[in-house]
């Protein structure tokens, strides 16, 4: 148990810690990966006992032996699944504070798998396999030469296959989507890639001294000769009007121009 309580310490110097500090009470969320809660446990300021003097698990007061310096939480014996919400509560005595020590127990560790993906009649559904906690899903496109974000989803964070649809706009011609999530420890995954062709004809655009008109709604982007975003939307036209003299850069549709205010 000390060995386990020591190298815990010298972790906590990298991971930051999730919680929430009460007035006497100390609150650690997050879902449950299979792991236990490790706290130290001060003595009481008046030399009689220790620090904490109760711990709830989603509310139900725990079995776990919290009369010593150091002691575990075992997560267990609540029967969880991976990935179902986990509250823990440890209320303690005044002018002391025990400390988790493990708090990163509740955070996912793994991204989520890919099972399908496919795009159809502007709706991309996707599902996957071994979510362990709800994070979000970022549907991405393929515009202008990079990938732009033009969705999110909050993951159902539950171990079994998990089925999702996004709306999504598309554009003139061959169209790619992707869905990305990324885990607490910056670690991403990406679905296959999906492929719609649409057979629209092309937007187009006129330019007048206050205004940028497209021939139908589309995305957009203005960047102006330094990469600076001016303006970002989704629309049929552009108010330009308060633009300075210069160079700029017009993305559209499946489209990449330039034009110059005057």
């Amino acid at each position: 148990m000390k060995n386990i309580l020591t190298a815990i310490s010298l972790l906590l110097m990298t991971v930051a810690p999730v919680l929430d500090a009460k007035a006497d009470e100390v609150v650690v969320k997050g879902t449950y990966q299979g792991e236990n809660i490790y706290v130290r446990n001060p003595f009481a300021p008046s030399g009689v006992g220790f620090c904490a003097y109760e711990v709830t698990v989603n509310g139900m007061i725990t079995t776990d032996e919290i009369n010593s310096s150091a002691f575990e939480i075992d997560l267990s014996v609540f029967g969880f699944a991976i990935g179902d919400d986990v509250t823990v509560a440890i209320k303690y005595k005044d002018d002391c504070t025990p400390m988790v020590l493990n708090t990163y127990a509740l955070q996912v560790k793994t991204p989520a798998k890919f099972e399908s993906v496919s795009v159809k009649n502007g709706v991309l559904k996707f599902s996957t396999s071994g979510e362990t906690g709800s994070i979000p899903f970022i549907v991405e496109q393929y515009r202008w030469n990079k990938w732009v974000k033009v969705g999110e989803v909050r993951g159902k964070g539950k171990n079994k296959p998990n089925e999702y649809e996004v709306k999504v706009r598309t554009h003139s011609g061959p169209n790619k989507f992707r869905v990305r999530q990324t885990d607490n420890k910056k670690i991403s995954v990406y679905s296959k890639e999906a492929i719609a062709i649409v057979t629209t004809p092309a937007v187009t655009f006129k330019q007048t001294d206050s205004a940028i008109t497209f021939s139908e709604e589309t995305m957009y982007e203005i960047y102006d000769q330094y990469g600076g975003i001016v303006f970002k939307g989704y629309g049929s036209s552009i108010n330009t009007a308060g633009l300075a003299k210069g160079k700029y850069y017009l993305n559209y549709d499946n489209s990449q121009t330039e034009f110059v205010r005057k």
